[in-house]
């Protein structure tokens, strides 16, 4: 691989600890800028016509920089404005639509001034709209209404007129009262706490500045073409920089902005968000407090930058979130978490082994499972020249090792949640699997065309193997995933795979001005691609498994998949011939495998939690009469502490209260545990299955040549 591409490759898992698409400036709290100095200047011109060339010049995706490109940039400029659809209406479209087909020639000429134009425009709104909210607040409102209030309008039509806005924000409004209802809150209490979110969303849009307008239009360009290339202003990438330096402190989650709303992202191994069982994918965070019992602040509508500020504080101090489950019907009322930051510690993200055996359909077999949470390397013990520095590859080694002193069986390589990270360590650890060979094919936006080869000879285990993934096994994960099934190597087990194929670098844009004091920002540009041994490429697609649980859920809903403009999946020419394992006598394991899941109340339980997941997601209306809210959430927590007591019965772990009103344990590390080891109870059943399949004497099944390498 060329030094300039595998310098970058470790910087897609980096850059997801900040989304600097959703990311602005760190603000006063108190200063508001002026609408006279939201006008463009003339390193924002400059920065304009550099982002443009260099897009144009190494994006792998090319794309004609045209009127329906234009077409696209003004859609997705003003949805990054107003996404829930909550101020601007289809009016106010009609008096941008003279921009529609021209900010292509506005980026060319760098002429910024449609765009400062329209922001103008929708900061007036944003006034307008928080003012009447707060007016609303203070006047009679009909509780007695049977009516719904449609929370998500992101796939909604904008509404036509300011009328149609208003009966919105009406409903908006007893929503949001509803909801602090729902939490038992004072009336007062209530008034007062909307009355400072309407004031406060009002007051940081008003703190905007130039910059902060800038990056938000050459981001709806940058992400017109795909989804991973972004600017950060010069302020953000300073904030970015300190960030990534900060980033495994706190609480030890990704987050990013989706409407007016922090949303997790993923928690990092080893963090205090991950440990707590309590944050998950997909919640949605409301408010932070400091301290253990202390108030907790609302922080509805706040910039993402700003939140991860109130997140951040000393190790060994408290932080209280206020949270709404992503699995929470909506309406619900959220809950509060109380969390302690800390640093995470390598060792924290450690691989880790641990041994099956037992199971009904297991026989006597014996199954080691290792337990990857991330590609990690010491790179700062490397460079400083520590011989014992910590790697992924020589902790499974290990870990290898100690199985099979152990005398196990087969083994299933657990990658389920693994982001990525490391490419060498996703190189070196397919080695330990495989004798010397290729990997993974990296072709940048030039067609130049790297291979990544495994060069060690060394086979550290030869038996039986099966990887087990999910739909957040990303990057290096599927790098690895791939190459063991192009290899025929081993079994793929669980759901496809996030479909993250693309490589990106992090350019300092004042380098092609020549004075290069001048700080420019920074872009992050997709410039190469991931193919398979094979020639596909792991991107979109992802890596399919050989085996897929039936509760997979919708691939189009997950992943690379789910994300607008995404690159598609491609291929190239393979470098390997490669042996499907499938070919191998596989099916032959498959109706017992079905059996057993249609009767495991575990697989039960988590089909039937993938089922309402998937009617939440589906949903974008609450009912705004109360006893209608609290009779839908008290149905679906019903039902879901139902389904999750006769699979805890099944398992001998104690019951979670009947009645939803009843509190339980929400730290419950026994059930926890539980859970995580329903899929990978399964793997390792499969794989002894597989084992014995492959042991009788039949022309079909060649067990030498899958495993003897």
């Amino acid at each position: 691989m060329s030094a300039t591409v595998k310098r970058f490759v470790v910087l897609p898992l980096l850059l997801l600890l900040l989304s600097p698409q959703m990311a602005w400036a760190e603000i006063d709290g108190n200063h508001v800028v002026a609408e006279k100095d939201l006008t463009p200047s003339r390193l924002h011109r400059q920065t304009a016509v550099i982002v443009t060339r260099v897009v144009d010049r190494y994006h792998f995706r090319k794309v004609e920089l045209d009127d329906a490109l234009s077409e696209g940039i003004f859609k997705r400029y003003l949805e990054s404005l107003d996404p829930n659809k909550s101020f601007f209406s289809q009016q106010d479209l009609e008096r941008f639509k003279p921009y529609r087909k021209k900010l292509d020639n506005a980026l060319k000429t760098a002429d910024l001034d449609p765009a400062f134009s329209i922001y103008r425009s929708y900061r007036k709104r944003v006034e307008s709209w928080t003012d009447y909210a707060r007016v609303l607040l203070r006047g009679d409102l009909d509780f007695s209404i049977d009516e719904d209030y449609r929370f998500d309008r992101s796939k909604a039509p904008w509404a036509k007129n300011d009328t149609e806005l208003a009966d919105i924000w009406r409903k908006r409004v007893k929503n949001d009262i509803l909801s602090l209802r729902m939490l038992g809150k004072s009336e007062q209490q209530i008034q007062e706490d909307l009355d400072k979110r309407y004031e406060n969303l009002k007051r940081r849009i008003l703190q905007f500045s130039a910059d902060d307008v800038f990056q938000a239009f050459i981001n709806a360009y940058t992400l017109t073409l795909e989804p991973h290339t972004s600017y950060m202003s010069p302020e953000v990438s300073e904030n970015f920089d300190i960030s990534m330096r900060l980033s495994l402190e706190g609480i030890g989650a990704v987050l990013r902005n989706k409407n007016e709303y922090t949303e997790i992202v993923r928690t990092i191994p080893g963090g205090p968000a991950e440990e707590s069982a309590q944050l998950f994918k997909g919640d949605r965070i409301l408010g932070v407090g400091q301290g253990q019992g202390s108030e907790v602040e609302s922080v509805v509508g706040w910039r993402l930058q700003d939140v991860v500020e109130k997140i951040r504080g000393p190790k060994g101090t408290t932080v209280r979130l206020e949270v709404l489950p992503k699995k929470a019907p909506a309406g619900s009322p959220p809950k509060l978490i109380e969390l302690v930051r800390n640093n995470i510690k390598l060792e924290d993200q450690a691989a880790k082994k641990s041994i099956i055996q037992g199971l009904p359909g297991m026989g006597g077999s014996k199954i080691g499972v290792i337990e990857i949470p991330a590609f990690y390397r010491d790179f700062q013990g490397q460079s400083s020249g520590d011989k014992d520095f910590r790697s992924t590859t020589r902790d499974v080694r290990r870990l290898l090792n100690e199985l099979k002193m152990a005398e196990v069986e087969g083994v299933v390589i657990d990658l389920r949640n693994n982001g990525g990270g490391s490419l060498t360590e996703a190189t070196e650890l397919t080695g330990l699997f495989i004798p010397t060979g290729p990997v993974v094919q990296v072709l940048d936006s030039n067609g130049h065309l790297d291979i990544e080869k495994d060069q060690d000879p060394e086979v550290v285990y030869r038996g039986p193997l099966a990887v087990l993934v999910n739909s957040d096994s990303a990057s290096a994960s599927e790098i690895f995933a791939g190459a063991i099934q192009d290899y025929g190597r081993g079994i793929i087990i669980g759901e496809p795979t996030f479909g993250k194929g693309t490589v990106q670098t992090l350019i300092n844009l004042g380098r092609f001005i020549r004075n290069g004091d001048e700080d420019l920002g920074r872009l992050r540009l997709t410039m190469a691609q991931f193919y398979r041994i094979s020639g596909s490429s792991t991107q979109f697609q992802g890596v399919v498994p050989d085996i897929s649980f039936p509760h997979a859920g919708d691939e189009k809903d997950q992943g690379e998949r789910a994300l607008e403009n995404a690159l598609p999946w491609g291929s190239i020419e393979p470098v390997h011939n490669v042996e499907l394992i499938k070919d191998q006598g596989l099916e032959q394991v498959l109706p017992a495998h079905r059996q057993r899941i249609d009767k495991d109340p575990g697989f039960r339980f988590l089909d039937e939690e993938h089922r309402i997941v998937k009617e939440l997601r589906e949903r974008d209306h609450v009912s705004l009469l109360e006893s209608k809210r609290r009779a839908e959430w008290r149905k679906t927590e019903v039902a879901r502490r139902a389904s999750e007591n006769r699979f805890r019965r099944s398992v001998g772990l104690p019951l979670l209260p009947e009645n939803p009103d009843e509190e339980h344990d929400e730290d419950d590390e026994e059930g926890r545990k539980a859970i995580a080891q329903i899929e990978v109870r399964e793997a390792a059943t499969l794989l002894a299955d597989f084992i014995r399949q492959q042991q009788r004497p039949s022309p079909k099944t060649r067990a030498a040549a899958l495993f003897d390498l």
